[in-house]
């Protein structure tokens, strides 16, 4: 197994990339890292951490992608980066997963262009992890892929967020609700109310009907399904949730569940290989929690079976 890494992804690359990778191995860690960066950078910190040499190849990348470049630009103009080099490597088969806390677009694109789809995936979509009051752990997806979407799309988007429910989060029998202004059926916008019957008719997921606003962070389903543009938007409030209770000094379990460090990174979901997206203030812990997310989802052969054929 080969998990591919962007050393140079980040507002603290490449030194938290390597605190993360040192965790990861403490930890035990089995997979062999292929590590993309500038070398005269990266070497010395690996070697100053006592990464031993035969955890890891670094493959040279002298670019970088800055975190406000043109994404689809930069992933043309600069052929040499790290992030593109990643891709190059997972696309040819000498890694088996790739992850990144650098540009997000670039990330993106490069799943999008780099990879293929699965059979018969319309788009592929991203999803971020909803901590629940009661404890447990929710999954909202499109959560910015797709600012809009089309019926057939969320109806894709919540058989593969039930597989991946099931697969990497554990849940046996995943409850799948469309994320809704009302209950009743029939509720909802043009695509809501289109989208309903798509997924009640639904044979690969456990459809319980729509969730409000309110639900969201309640233990109403497992997985909930929006388009991109909404489920940005709560994926950015619950970032502030967090924020605000930093910054107020409110200590409470429930609310450190919203920190991202804790899940690592963002999957790609619908693309033939796993793909993690970082957030761009990822520390150690963040990189070795998207690193271990990477070897779960290798491990499971997660993606194989989001295939829609």
């Amino acid at each position: 197994m080969k998990i591919g890494i962007d050393m140079m992804g980040g507002d603290f690359a490449p030194l938290e990339a390597v605190k993360g990778i040192q965790q990861y191995l403490a930890g035990g860690g089995a997979a062999h890292l292929v590590l993309t960066g500038n070398e005269d950078l990266v070497r010395p910190l690996l070697e100053k951490h006592g990464i031993p040499a035969s955890a890891y190849t670094l493959v040279h990348a002298p670019q970088v992608i800055d975190m406000h470049e043109h994404p689809t630009r930069a992933l043309k103009e600069k052929q040499q980066s790290s992030i593109a080099i990643g891709f190059h490597l997972l696309a040819t088969g000498k890694t088996d997963a790739f992850l990144s806390a650098g540009n997000t677009g670039a990330m993106l694109v490069g799943s999008l262009y780099a990879l293929r789809p699965l059979e018969g995936v319309l788009r592929p979509t991203i999803s971020t992890i909803i901590p629940k009051e009661n404890g447990s752990t929710g999954l909202l997806l499109d959560v910015g892929l797709n600012s809009d979407c089309k019926p057939e799309q969320l109806n894709q988007f919540a058989r593969m967020g039930s597989v991946y429910a099931r697969t990497i989060l554990g849940i046996e029998k995943p409850r799948v609700a469309l994320l809704n202004i009302g209950e009743e059926e029939g509720k909802g916008n043009l695509l809501a109310q289109a989208t309903y019957p798509l997924l009640k008719a639904n044979e690969h997921i456990h459809f319980i009907g729509n969730v409000e606003g309110r639900d969201v962070l309640l233990d109403k389903a497992d997985v909930m399904v929006c388009d991109g543009f909404t489920g940005n938007i709560i994926l950015k409030l619950a970032e502030s949730l967090y924020e605000i209770t930093r910054q107020k000094h409110i200590d409470h379990e429930y609310f450190e569940r919203f920190n991202f460090e804790n899940y690592g990174g963002t999957p790609v979901l619908g693309i033939s290989h796993p793909v993690v997206i970082g957030h761009g203030i990822s520390r150690g812990t963040a990189f070795h929690n998207m690193i271990t997310l990477a070897q779960k989802m290798i491990y499971t052969g997660v993606m194989q079976q989001m295939s829609m054929g």
